[in-house]
């Protein structure tokens, strides 16, 4: 596994990624992939660097991490559906940590994603609060 930090020049691939992620989570965010790139475009251009795992040259998922605070926060993490299920998740997420150069890191997690959470668990995260919304 290698990991790549991404620029400007990624913001598509990202932004479809990021399409992607929601999708697959079953998130409510409604954005399309250009308002998503233009997100994504906000998000490189202030307190965030995003990276691209790569094997064989091949892209196979990404991260998005806020780094101006303490503990950093991964905000997005996506490995492609066809590299799924082939230990990827966890070697990119090993190697991003090691990039980082931390063992410190925060996340969230949908609710009702079950398979995210029994992921995440996996490698050691313990549900620290629960962020509660009201919608009327």
């Amino acid at each position: 596994m290698d990991i790549r930090k991404c620029t400007q020049a990624d913001i598509l691939q990202l932004a479809d990624f990021n399409k992607q992620l929601i999708e697959d989570e079953k998130s409510t965010n409604p954005m399309t992939v250009p308002e998503l790139a233009r997100r994504m475009e906000g998000f490189l251009a202030t307190d965030y660097d995003a990276y691209f795992f790569t094997v064989d040259d091949t892209i196979v998922g990404y991260a998005l991490v806020k780094t101006t605070c303490s503990p950093l926060y991964l905000r997005q993490f996506f490995i492609c559906r066809e590299y799924r299920r082939r230990h990827y998740g966890r070697a990119a997420f090993d190697a991003l940590l090691a990039c980082l150069g931390t063992d410190l890191i925060d996340l969230e997690v949908l609710p009702w994603n079950e398979a995210g959470m029994r992921f995440w668990e996996s490698c050691g995260f313990r549900e620290i609060s629960r962020y509660l919304r009201l919608e009327r």
